[in-house]
This record gives structure tokens, sequence and C-alpha cells, in this order.
């Protein structure tokens, strides 16, 4: 299904997002970022959303779309049209509980390959369902997450009550370490707290999450602070 969204964007060197959204329930809808990376003239998808027939044109328009990353478990509606239609190759973690299809064409983490040359995959490790980030080694460093990681720059793509509703639940015009995903994904008894500090030693200026806003700037330095606040002694309690 196709929701509301906007036009294809540029963030930095060969690199794009289109701003969506996303229905969670009868009531609420909330934004979705798509990321679009070009090499050469390959077109990768991460975080994939459909789109509108005059906007999937101009996609078309920037080359071949060649590879579909999906890097959360919790997302990938859309990934068996874009594997459908454009015969692309399909990059994911396995066992994602969630969404299990399209048949993954390659393993995310398998024999250090990568969508395109300049970048790397982030894991986390010990999650209850799959969850990475991919860096890309261009314009200072472009992290792009799922929902481990977000930044709200402001609530644009989402109606009215999640308008209301999402600085109250934990989702405030910032960046953060998504609530809702934390508590799903920690395992009962342990934490990941590990993960987010090993995530810091990736290098990155720019940050664009599955949800919320492109940060542009000084993405590192917000990260971090979301880190530290997350699992502060006082959030913790």
């Amino acid at each position: 299904m196709i929701y509301p969204h906007g036009d294809i964007e540029p963030i930095g060197t060969d690199m794009f997002m289109v701003r969506g959204s996303i229905k969670l329930n009868p009531f609420m809808r909330i934004s979705r970022n798509m990321g679009i990376v070009c090499e050469e003239s390959e077109v990768t998808l991460i975080n994939p959303i459909s789109l509108n027939a005059g906007t999937e044109d101009k996609l078309r328009a920037l080359g071949e779309i060649t590879n579909i990353v999906r890097l959360g478990a919790f997302h990938g509606i859309d990934d068996a049209y874009y594997v459908e239609k454009f015969k692309a190759q399909f990059w994911s973690q396995p066992n994602g509980m969630v969404y299990k299809e399209p048949i993954i064409d390659v393993e995310i983490g398998m024999g250090g390959l990568t969508p395109v040359e300049d970048c790397e995959f982030f894991e986390f490790r010990n999650t209850t369902q799959p969850e990475c980030a991919l860096l890309l080694k261009r314009d200072g460093g472009v992290l792009f997450t799922c929902d481990s990681i977000q930044h709200y720059g402001d609530y644009s793509y989402s109606n009215w009550l999640a308008k209301v509703i999402m600085p109250r639940i934990g989702f405030p015009k910032t960046t953060i370490v998504g609530p809702i995903w934390l508590k799903l994904m920690t395992p009962e008894g342990d934490g990941l707290e590990e993960e987010f500090r090993r995530l810091l030693e990736l290098n990155f200026d720019k940050l664009l999450s599955g949800h919320g806003t492109f940060l542009a700037h000084d993405a590192f330095k917000e990260v971090k602070k979301a880190i530290d606040k997350a699992f502060s002694v006082d959030s913790l309690d």
C-alpha cells in the first residue's frame, strides 16, 4: 500500500531520501524514511517504501534498482514489491520474525559483502530480533539506521494524533534511542548499552533513521548524547 510521502530529496554525494509514512493502527500514522544510494548506474534502497507512480519514475531515472536493504526486523512491508518488480538483490539479516519474505539473497555480515563499495554494516549483537545499521563513508560519514537510533526535527508525515502523542511516549524532537525498540529488543536480564557504545566506534556526521527527519550535521555528537541519556542511571530506574 502507498502511504503519503514526499519527493526524492538529495542529502549528499549520490545520496537521496524520501520522507514518507506508515499507519501503525487505525488511528495513528507516523513518519517513515527511505534512503537511496547511487553507485555508477546502480541504485540501492535502504528501508524501502512504496512510492506513487510519478515519484517511482523519478527513482528509476536515477539508475537500475539493484539492491534492497532491510536494516531492522520491524520494517519490511514494501521489500517484496521492489524485489519482485525490479529483480533486485535482497539484503537482510536472517531470523527476523515479523517479515519472513522475500527470501534473502545476501545475508548481511556474510563475508563482509556490502551493497556499495564505500560502506560497512554494523550488526547489533544479542538483540531479541536482528537489527543493524549501515555506515556510508562519504561526506564525513552517513549513518543509516532503522529503529535503534531515531532523530526528530519535526513530526512531518505523522497525523495529528501522532503529533500529540509522540512527545508524551518518549519521542521528543531530538535524537533518541528508540524507547519501544529498546524495550522489545533487550533480552530479559541483560542490556544493550555495550552495543551502543560499540556503535560509537564508527565515524559519521550525518544520520538518516527509519523514522523522523534527516540530521545533516553533528550526528555523532547527538547520537552520543542520546545513548548517554538512554543508559543513564536515572533512565534505568
